[in-house]
C-alpha cells in the first residue's frame, strides 16, 4: 500500500484551485484551523463547498483527503481494517486515520450520507480531545496541530431521517454556502466553463429559472456546477439546446412533464 508519504502524494494540491469568494469564508475557515477547530460546510449540490476545501487546503499547504459518503459506509471504511496479503493480515490505515497521522484535512463530503453510527467516529477528533481510537489495533491518536475535520452537507435536501445529530452539529463551526449573485455566478461560468459574457449570463438566467421551481415539484434546481458543464460542451460544439438537455435538464428531473417545462425555460431563453 506504500508509505503514508507515498500515499499523500496523491492528496496534495500542487497547483492553485480557482475559487471566488463570496465573504469572510475563508478567514472564518483559517481562523478555525488556526484554533484546532472542526468546521462544517451547509450548502446546496454544487455550489463550491468541494472547491472551497481544495482552495483551503491549497492554502494552508496540506494534503486534502475527502471521503465522499454514502449508506454503505463503515466505521472501518473511515477506520481501517486487515486485509489479507500474502497469506498475512496486513493492517491498512483508512482516510481518516491516514488523515491524523500525517496532519492532513480529512473532508467527509455529504456526512450524513454515512450510517449514523459511523458518524459517532468522528466525536472525539471534533472536541478539544482531538483523538482517534483505532480500536483494532489497541491505539488512540491524538491529531497534530496541522491536522483538520470538515464535513459537509446539503440541509435544504436531506430529510428528516437524514440529519445530523445536535450532539454532532454542535461540535463544529459552520459556514453557509448558497448559489452565488448571478453577477459573481456568470464570472465563475466564464472562467470555468470557457463561455463568453453574453452565454454565461444566459445560462446563469436560465439557472435562476430553475430554481424557483424548487417548490412546484422540482427537488433542485440548476448548480453552478451543471451551469460550467454545459459551458463545456457548448464549447466543444455541441448545439446549446443539445448542450442544455445533456448536461443541465436530464441531470434535474425524469419526469416528462418537468423536462417538458425546463425545455420551455430553455427554449424562451436560447
Amino acid at each position: 500500500m506504500g508509505t503514508i508519504k507515498q500515499r499523500l502524494e496523491e492528496h496534495l494540491i500542487t497547483k492553485e484551485p480557482y475559487y471566488l469568494a463570496s465573504g469572510n469564508e475563508m478567514e472564518i475557515a483559517l481562523s478555525a484551523y488556526k484554533n484546532k477547530l472542526p468546521l462544517l460546510l451547509k450548502g446546496p449540490t454544487g455550489c463550491g463547498k468541494t472547491r472551497f476545501m481544495q482552495y483551503l487546503a491549497w492554502k494552508l499547504q496540506r494534503p486534502l483527503i475527502t471521503v465522499s459518503c454514502h449508506d454503505d459506509l463503515s466505521t472501518s471504511d473511515l477506520v481501517g481494517r486487515y486485509l489479507i496479503r500474502s497469506g498475512e493480515a496486513v493492517w491498512t490505515d483508512g482516510p481518516l486515520t491516514l488523515a491524523v497521522r500525517a496532519g492532513a484535512i480529512c473532508y467527509l463530503d455529504e456526512i450524513v450520507e454515512a450510517r449514523k453510527d459511523t458518524t459517532v467516529v468522528i466525536h472525539p477528533l471534533a472536541d478539544d480531545r482531538r483523538e482517534l481510537p483505532v480500536e483494532k489495533l489497541g491505539e488512540l491518536l491524538s491529531a497534530p496541530q496541522e491536522f483538520m475535520i470538515s464535513v459537509s452537507y446539503n440541509p435544504g435536501y436531506q430529510s428528516v431521517l437524514k440529519d445530523l445529530k445536535p450532539s454532532t452539529r454542535q461540535r463544529f463551526v459552520a459556514i453557509s454556502f448558497d448559489y452565488p449573485e448571478p453577477e459573481r455566478e456568470t464570472e465563475i461560468v466564464i472562467r470555468e466553463g470557457g463561455v463568453d459574457t453574453e452565454l454565461a449570463y444566459s445560462l446563469v438566467k436560465l439557472a435562476g429559472m430553475t430554481r424557483s421551481l424548487k417548490d412546484s415539484g422540482l427537488a433542485e434546481g440548476a448548480s453552478t456546477r451543471l451551469l460550467i458543464q454545459t459551458g463545456q460542451l457548448v464549447q466543444d460544439g455541441i448545439d446549446i439546446h443539445a448542450a442544455c438537455r445533456a448536461a443541465l435538464l436530464e441531470p434535474l428531473s425524469d419526469d416528462p412533464e418537468m423536462l417538458a417545462a425546463l425545455q420551455e425555460m430553455v427554449s424562451s431563453i436560447f
